[in-house]
């Protein structure tokens, strides 16, 4: 039988982020962590209720059930990776759509002032966890969230996701994450994603039983 959820696959293959983000990473992150995520979530949710559920409702669900919570960390991270692998591209980085530097502005004074909030967040955030660029009810906002933490949670609209525990970036960066983070911004992002909300709208990389969940 076709287990509830798949490990997606890269948009890109595994060395089109280099240098920046390596092939050696790309496998170890993608084929290692992210696959195991999905299988321990598919272990979890085996003949359970949330067995048939879309993976935003087993987040939903499971993060206000204390006795649930292995439940919520592998569903998190395989919602937050699908996601990560989706906000980053090829020659990326680079000029942003006017239209999202305007909002950016509007929002967090300038761009710099933008990518200055987003490596202050991802730096002062101890531990493991992730940086999202967010929105709510229309304005945009910096959120952290430690371990498996995701603004699924809040019903908040992603519009873009990094990834700081260390298996991110150690193997390229080893303990920088402010070079990591720079990099990830100025050399990694999607920013046409970004602009269009391509990467939370996206049902290419999350299905159960064979249908869009996302």
């Amino acid at each position: 039988m076709k287990p509830p959820f798949e490990l997606p696959e890269l948009p890109y293959a595994y060395d089109a982020l280099s240098p920046h983000m390596s092939e050696r990473t790309l496998i170890l992150h993608h084929d290692k962590h992210h696959r195991s995520y999905v299988a321990k979530l598919n272990e979890l949710i085996a003949g359970t209720h949330y067995e048939n559920l879309p993976l935003e409702e087993i987040i939903r669900k499971s993060h206000v059930s204390k006795s649930e919570q292995n439940i919520f960390n592998n569903a998190g991270q395989h919602w937050n990776h699908s996601k990560l692998w989706l906000s980053m591209k090829p020659n990326g980085g680079g000029h942003m759509p006017p239209a999202l530097e305007r909002r950016l502005a509007a929002d967090f004074g300038s761009v710099k002032a933008f990518k200055t909030a987003f490596l202050s967040k991802g730096l002062g955030l101890f531990g493991s966890g992730w940086v999202f660029l967010t929105e709510v009810k229309g304005c945009l906002q910096i959120m952290v969230a430690s371990n498996a933490g995701t603004p699924i949670v809040d019903s908040l609209k992603t519009l873009l996701v990094c990834d700081v525990w260390e298996h991110a970036y150690y193997v390229d960066h080893e303990n920088r994450r402010r070079e990591y983070l720079e990099l990830f911004l100025d050399q990694l992002v999607d920013w046409d994603a970004v602009a269009e909300g391509r990467i939370d709208t996206s049902t290419q990389l999350a299905t159960i039983a064979g249908a869009p969940v996302l």
